[in-house]
């Protein structure tokens, strides 16, 4: 639990939300606090009905606890993490021996797409200590019980899911195989037969009616075209037809096979050794791996059948597929194939990673180059090189060990290191351009502390990020639209109000665009003009 705590929580403070999704949920949270309109998000001027509101509620609460945007926005995912390692080294506890619980928290906090998910700030990782949390309770209640408190716990942390973000209820996956190896008389049906397990039911909705309730009492109270599209989009577009009809993040049905045989390493790697002794205990219809296999394999089959994948969709499934590991791994890990495994993945991963370094150090490559150009970065082109080097050094450490014999030594070692540089290293040469700071500071520098900036196709970071006295004109309206409106915005103070628009918005203006020395920068992949007043006077007569 110290390395978790120190691997998901280095670098805590020392950076700004970077895209895609983190500047848009600090931007939320930031004005729940600015405006104290908590109930109803905004970014910007808009509603955001993409998801409920429960983790920018938190972030907002951090905010306004620390007063410290780059600790408030980042730590939810930090104790969400630590929380998620500790739940799973407890269930291993539990349902086999101190020393499979032990082993469970080091195979999730190895594998590679959970700590590179926990020390993002997005939505799934407190979606996935909500759902970890459900999955605790009801296998403390189903298998270690029957206990109704943890039972009503399980549904409560589904329902709080739920208000995270709309596929919460993935969580209640395992009262599938719970119920067939009940009915089936495989097991005890004390977890279910008794009247309070109406407790659970109910504890689902008083969760979602946190949100739910006094949200719909306000649309009902100010049925404004606003307030119905929020709720209609948030309730059923954003959920139901999502999932029947998704729009964008297309995959093929095996997408996240691809997903746990790479994202999941190392800990994937084990399941040759483990999946003998894994067989025999579904064989047996041993409700401690019924459960979890059951889950895992629900949530992968739920999140195949739309187009739309992510890779983190089917994260909530790798606390389950490690308590499955945990009753094999105290077996398997002196094993001499295994071992050899550690080191070969600590040594493969050390060395490529140092070689690639040296190679970005030497020849400066393309990809490098294009990297910083397109990011706007001010760093020179070895500053990535030089991280990546960094980042390689804990790892041949841990391979150096390894192949002196202490294998498991040395994956812990590299992996832990890797991450911990990463954390404190990364934000010295990524930060100011991922998080648009450097972008947004130029801008205020050259138009002065007394300017008024409208921003014209933007994104969250811009806002987020700005230093001046900012206006925006929609961020989902058309962008002839918004700079229709900005250019007048513009004209009614033109001594004092400047234009910072996206390169692509100024196709509006067809040959009539703007002089080329007006072009102000690059940032996250988008070209940035800096207009004056006047500057777009023949786009204006243009548009209109």
């Amino acid at each position: 639990m110290a390395t978790a705590t120190v691997v998901l929580g280095a670098g805590l403070g020392l950076r700004d939300p970077w895209p895609a999704d983190e500047p848009r949920f600090a931007l939320v949270a930031s004005q729940m606090v600015d405006s104290g309109n908590w109930l109803f998000p905004r970014r910007g001027g808009e509603l955001y009905a993409d998801k409920p509101p429960l983790f920018m509620w938190i972030q907002a609460a951090l905010l306004q606890l620390t007063g410290n945007l780059r600790i408030a926005f980042l730590l939810p995912s930090v104790l969400s993490g630590i929380a998620c390692v500790w739940m799973t080294y407890d269930l291993g506890r539990r349902l086999w021996s101190k020393q499979a619980g032990i082993y469970a928290g080091w195979a999730l906090l190895l594998a590679v797409q959970f700590t590179l998910q926990m020390k993002r700030a997005q939505i799934d990782p407190l979606l996935l200590a909500w759902v970890t949390l459900a999955h605790y309770g009801l296998i403390r209640h189903i298998v270690r019980g029957p206990d109704w408190r943890m039972w009503t716990v399980a549904w409560f942390a589904a329902g709080l899911g739920v208000i995270t973000k709309g596929v919460g209820v993935i969580a209640l996956f395992m009262l599938v195989p719970a119920l067939a190896l009940t009915f089936s008389r495989k097991m005890s049906a004390s977890w279910i037969g008794d009247r309070r397990a109406w407790l659970g039911p109910l504890a689902l909705l008083v969760a979602i009616g946190i949100w739910l309730i006094p949200m719909l009492i306000a649309v009902w109270i100010h049925p404004t075209q606003e307030n119905l599209e929020y709720a209609r989009n948030i309730l059923f577009r954003q959920t139901i037809q999502r999932y029947g009809n998704s729009w964008h993040h297309f995959q093929a049905p095996w997408y996240f096979l691809v997903v746990i045989a790479t994202s999941w390493l190392p800990t994937i790697a084990l399941l040759p050794w483990a999946g003998p002794s894994l067989y025999k205990g579904l064989c047996r219809f041993d409700e401690r791996l019924w459960l979890p296999v059951g889950s895992l394999a629900l949530i992968v089959l739920f999140f195949s059948v739309p187009a739309g994948k992510r890779d983190m969709y089917i994260l909530p499934g790798l606390p389950m597929l490690c308590l499955a590991l945990a009753a094999s791994l105290p077996d398997i890990v002196g094993r001499v194939g295994v071992r050899r495994l550690a080191t070969a993945f600590v040594s493969l991963l050390g060395t490529a990673t140092a070689t690639l370094g040296i190679w970005m150090l030497a020849s400066n490559p393309r990809f490098e180059v294009k990297l910083l150009t397109e990011r706007g970065s001010s760093e020179d082109s070895h500053s990535i090189a030089i991280l990546v080097l960094l980042a390689s050094l804990p790892l041949l450490v841990g391979a150096a060990l390894s192949l002196s014999g202490s294998a498991w030594k040395g994956l812990l070692t590299g992996m832990s290191g890797f991450w911990v540089v990463y954390g404190f290293a990364g934000p010295s040469v990524l930060n100011e351009a991922s998080s648009s700071r450097g972008l947004m500071e130029q801008v205020s520098t050259r138009i002065g502390p007394s300017a008024q900036l409208g921003l014209v196709g933007w994104r969250e970071q811009q806002l987020l990020m700005s230093q001046s006295a900012t206006a925006e004109f929609g961020f989902n309206r058309p962008a002839r639209q918004q700079l229709a409106t900005a250019l007048s915005w513009q004209q009614e103070r033109q001594d004092v109000r400047w234009l910072l628009i996206e390169g692509s918005v100024l196709e509006n203006c067809g040959d009539r665009r703007p002089d080329p020395s007006l072009q102000f920068g690059v940032a996250n992949r988008r070209t940035w003009w800096l207009i004056p007043a006047g500057a777009l006077s023949t786009c204006e007569t243009s548009i209109r």
